[in-house]
């Protein structure tokens, strides 16, 4: 009998854990056993389960993901982590990958995106979304041609979740419609966009997207007619 490949989930919203678990299951040599929506417990049930492969989200309620990936990694250096996130800007995918994860996946990424991106790194090897790398390459040739600060101290203050509603904010993106995106009420984006502009100094909508722009967020050119 072929043995099957173990696999935990590592997501704080239940629904999108269980569209995983979904896409999963269609290949039978794919069994999930265990899912949690917190780093903390991530670390306590690979240390029970020893799954061949986490995967992890960025934003975590109790600490960032990235973080959650590296202690994973420090434990069990068999068990590969592939990221499954939101997240697509530079810096969290070379983190993601110093931290030990071998794959990198957005999560409007097709079914069989996803499956294919397990197959890959349960095999040892490295894999990148498709849609990532050109954003990748895109954000790398445009930093040669025209350099800026990525980030700067105040922004690195920002947790993984403010740092992710920070981006939808410099769009400019309403609460309700954050919230939507993120399955979190409009009453606690508010929240975090509170502590973002505590944070980081700023007292307007308008300072909000300056910033972004300077820390390589946004590109205010791309919003000129």
């Amino acid at each position: 009998m072929t043995h099957k490949k173990t696999i935990l989930l590592v997501d704080d919203h239940t629904l999108f854990r269980e569209g995983l678990k979904a896409i999963i299951c269609r290949n039978p040599l794919y069994e999930v056993v265990g899912e949690t929506g917190r780093g903390d417990a991530a670390l306590q049930m690979a240390r029970a389960l020893r799954p061949d492969l986490a995967l992890v989200d960025i934003s975590l309620p109790d600490q960032s993901g990235i973080e959650a990936a590296l202690q994973l990694k420090k434990a069990l250096p068999k068990t590969a982590v592939m990221m499954v996130t939101m997240h697509s800007k530079v810096d969290y995918i070379v983190s993601a990958f110093k931290a030990g994860a071998t794959g990198f996946v957005t999560k409007d990424s097709a079914p069989e995106r996803l499956l294919q991106a397990i197959d890959i790194v349960l095999k040892g090897e490295y894999f990148l979304d498709s849609a990532v790398s050109q954003k990748v390459v895109q954000r790398l040739a445009g930093t040669r041609a025209n350099p800026k600060s990525m980030t700067d101290a105040g922004y690195e203050t920002l947790t993984p979740r403010e740092q992710e509603i920070f981006a939808f904010l410099a769009e400019g993106q309403s609460l309700k419609h954050i919230g939507d995106r993120l399955f979190i009420s409009p009453k606690t984006v508010e929240n975090h966009r509170s502590s973002i502009m505590r944070k980081l100094g700023i007292h307007s909508s308008v300072e909000l997207v300056r910033y972004a722009a300077k820390v390589g967020i946004i590109d205010l050119d791309l919003w000129k007619e």
